[in-house]
C-alpha cells in the first residue's frame, strides 16, 4: 500500500457525521491535508527557530535577517512541498495535469494566496477598520476558500 493511500484511508475514517453532511469527500480531504500541513509547519518552525537558527540573527553580509524571518524562509519550502504532495496524492487524486504542470500551477496558487493574505489584511484593518485579530480570521477564511478553489479548479484540475 502506498503512503498516500494509507493517509487517505486514515483521513476517510474521520469522514463521518457531521462532516459527511457538510463537506464533499474532496473538500474534507483538502481540509484534513491543510490541517496536517499547518501542524507540520508549526512543528518545523518551532524546531528550526529554537534549534537550527537557535534564536540568533543571521548576518548575510548585505542584510541581517531576524531569527523569526530566517526560520520562516527555511520552513516555507518544506511545507510548500509537503502541501503539494498531500494535495496531489491525497486531496485531489484524479487529475488531468502532469506533476510538473501541477507543481507550477500550485506555486502560482500559493503566490496568489500570499498576495491575497496581504491585500485582505490591509483592506480589513486599514480600510474597513476591523481589529487585527478578527481581520486575520476573515483573511484566513477568504484564503482557505481561494486555496481550495485554486487547487481544485486550477492546480489539480479534474481532481474530484
Amino acid at each position: 500500500m502506498r503512503i498516500a493511500e494509507a493517509i487517505g484511508r486514515i483521513v476517510d475514517l474521520f469522514y463521518v457525521r457531521p462532516f459527511s453532511q457538510l463537506l464533499s469527500p474532496t473538500m474534507f480531504r483538502y481540509a484534513a491535508c491543510g490541517a496536517a500541513n499547518m501542524a507540520l509547519d508549526l512543528v518545523w518552525y518551532f524546531v528550526i527557530y529554537h534549534y537550527i537558527v537557535a534564536e540568533r540573527f543571521i548576518d548575510l553580509g548585505f542584510v541581517v535577517v531576524s531569527p523569526h524571518v530566517a526560520s520562516l524562509v527555511v520552513v516555507f519550502p518544506i511545507t510548500f512541498l509537503t502541501g503539494f504532495w498531500l494535495n496531489r496524492n491525497v486531496a485531489f487524486r484524479a487529475t488531468e495535469i502532469g506533476s510538473g504542470g501541477q507543481l507550477l500551477r500550485y506555486a502560482i496558487s500559493v503566490v496568489g494566496s500570499i498576495l491575497l493574505n496581504y491585500v485582505c489584511i490591509k483592506l480589513f484593518v486599514e480600510t474597513f477598520g476591523i481589529w487585527p485579530t478578527p481581520a486575520k480570521a476573515l483573511t484566513t477564511a477568504v484564503c482557505v476558500i481561494y486555496s481550495y478553489l485554486a487547487g481544485r479548479y486550477f492546480a489539480f484540475k479534474g481532481g474530484a
